[in-house]
């Protein structure tokens, strides 16, 4: 079989990123792992609002998600460049193994419902406390050039999961799964990124934060403030999160006030599906027929485009018109999303990493449980329509905000800044 060399592939392209071994095996097992998180993703929230009825409470169960991101980001990320990397993944990925497990008996006896917030936020924490020392390390798996193909693989393997979750959840009831067994089924999945991470481990990363003491916690923030650009992006993408972005966690209120659908039924499965494949394709773009594309301009047109398409998507009252535009609006979502992080990837160190990583995290992940929290009783109360449409708003004023061609060179990372020390994989004795 005729391989293509690695000589021949484009730099900063999906392909040439994978093929990096080291890269590619994690890739791999996280994107596995993935299709179970996301299946459990899908599932607990449409479960709840069948259960309550409440967009409020759904809200409140995706804050129980997330919001630990937004308090416990930057603790995790210090974290991150004290200890071994790897051990610490592996702990907080047999932890998350081991509260499926208990979701899954708990929704099988039909436990109270404080007991499901109190699980999920359980998950929370230890996914934050993992996800700086994870998603920093990968970086650092393949060269720089090829740094916008790994974000954009990245991006894509959580939107994937997306689709792969749902899908794997309707093909697991319809073989006479009952709802409290996908629990466990998503339990069974943290052991494909268990493994090769156990074999393979994390590169050990020469950390910039030497600062002590409560300063350690603040690096970020000094170097956020110092370069320009990512002080930009973190704040856009806050923005982003907590007014635009509700509707992913508010989906199945979305769906039923708009549009009549149940949570769990056939029809919001689809819905669902739809919009995240949009997301996929609209992720692995940055990486493939993107990849060349300045990244400043598509950031303000993405902004445009996710408010063009979130407002058309929240006047939708018919079912078919509906599907079309979810599919451009999860498109447009994650290719902003990706674009953004690539760059706020190229503008770091890998010493870096760690400290700035938990900002993005918190200004992406942490700050939607906050937009859930405001818009699910907003929701309840004046209809999904006038909430979406306040986000489309916020994004197109956001596309002037974004828009990274106002700052000067001086704002951005030298070439020179690029070169870091550090050692190789780090292996877990």
């Amino acid at each position: 079989m005729n391989v293509l060399h690695r000589d021949q592939l484009r730099p900063g392209t999906a392909r040439s990123a994978l093929q990096h071994r080291h890269f590619r095996l994690l890739f791999i097992g996280a994107a596995l792992s993935n299709v179970g998180t996301w299946m459990q993703n899908f599932v607990l929230p449409a479960y709840l609002d069948v259960r309550t009825g409440s967009a409020a409470l759904v809200g409140l169960l995706v804050f129980a998600q997330l919001g630990p991101q937004l308090f416990g980001s930057i603790p995790a990320g210090v974290l991150a460049d004290r200890v071994n990397r790897t051990a610490l993944v592996l702990i907080m990925q047999a932890t998350m193994m081991c509260l499926s497990i208990v979701l899954g008996l708990l929704a099988g006896f039909h436990a109270p419902l404080w007991t499901i917030f109190a699980v999920q936020l359980a998950m929370g924490i230890a996914n934050t406390t993992q996800a700086p020392a994870f998603n920093a390390s990968l970086p650092t798996l393949v060269p720089r050039a090829d740094l916008p193909g790994a974000v954009s693989l990245t991006s894509a393997m959580i939107n994937g999961s997306r689709i792969a979750g749902p899908a794997l959840a309707a093909l697991l009831g319809a073989l006479g799964f009952e709802l409290w067994q996908l629990f466990l089924v998503n339990a069974a999945t943290y052991v494909l990124l268990m493994v090769p991470l156990a074999r393979l481990g994390l590169p050990r990363v020469i950390s910039a934060n030497t600062a002590r003491g409560g300063g350690a916690l603040t690096t970020g923030m000094r170097l956020a403030r110092g370069r320009r650009v990512l002080g930009r992006l973190l704040v856009s993408m806050s923005a982003f999160s907590v007014i635009s972005l509700p509707y992913i966690g508010l989906f199945p209120s979305v769906a039923r006030l708009n549009l009549g659908l149940a949570a769990d039924g056939a029809a919001y499965k689809v819905l669902y599906v739809v919009w995240g494949t949009g997301a996929f394709v609209g992720a692995l773009s940055v990486g493939t027929v993107f990849a060349g594309v300045d990244r400043h301009q598509m950031i303000r047109r993405g902004y445009l485009l996710f408010a063009l398409f979130l407002g058309g998507f929240a006047v939708m009252s018919s079912y078919v018109p509906a599907v079309l535009v979810s599919f451009a609006l999860g498109f447009v979502y994650f290719q902003v999303a990706t674009t953004m992080v690539t760059e706020l990837q190229h503008n770091l160190t890998d010493g870096e990493r760690a400290s700035i990583m938990p900002l993005w995290f918190m200004a992406f992940g942490g700050s939607i449980p906050i937009g859930n929290l405001v818009f699910g009783p907003l929701m309840d109360a004046i209809g999904a329509r006038w909430t979406l449409l306040i986000g489309a708003v916020a994004a197109a004023i956001n596309a002037l905000w974004s828009d990274l061609r106002r700052l000067s060179a001086s704002d951005f990372l030298t070439e020179s800044a690029h070169g870091d020390a550090a050692s190789g994989p780090s292996r877990l004795h």
